[in-house]
């Protein structure tokens, strides 16, 4: 969608072309309210600081439409479409890869209770093993703040492939 047309739908069709990023309502609503933005850049700032801090409530709603990370969804919904073009650096071919990324996988969620979330554009599979491994010697505090900027960063992200100038 090009800048100009988000800046003039109405708010629900904002919000719905919002939603992908991250179903945050509070986000949602922030972004679309702000309009009209005078550039992409405008409007990518503005979604970024909307975005700090989500809170644990917001975190948690977000985190149940994130997949785990190996298994891409298979929904046909613009979300999982963002999510399988997200996870392309891991080779759902490469058994090695898939097997130690649902081990971590297995020992984050028994850990801290949720699935491990990164923002996979642009990572290989083996930068996103190194990250899970790292991050699960991190407490519970820890691991709660990095999760809420991970979320930031695939909401701008997503938002960024939306909107054209």
């Amino acid at each position: 969608m090009k800048l100009a047309e988000f800046n003039a739908a109405n708010h629900a069709e904002a919000a719905d072309t919002l939603r992908p990023c991250i179903d945050v309502t509070r986000w949602v609503d922030a972004v679309a309210a702000a309009r009209p933005f005078a550039s992409k850049e405008d409007l990518l700032a503005f979604a970024s600081a909307a975005a700090e801090p989500f809170t644990p409530d917001e975190v948690e709603a977000a985190m149940a439409h994130h997949p785990r990370i190996g298994e891409r969804p298979t929904a046909a919904t613009a979300e999982a479409s963002m999510s399988r073009s997200e996870q392309a650096g891991v080779d759902p071919a490469d058994a090695a890869a898939a097997e130690a990324l649902a081990k971590g996988n297995r020992e984050y969620e028994e850990k801290f209770g949720r699935v491990f979330l990164i923002r996979a554009a642009g990572r290989t599979a083996p930068e996103i093993l190194q990250s899970l491994n790292e991050r699960l010697t991190n407490s519970p505090a820890q691991e709660d703040a990095i999760v809420a900027r991970q979320l930031r960063e695939i909401a701008v992200l997503r938002l960024e492939g939306l909107i054209t100038e």
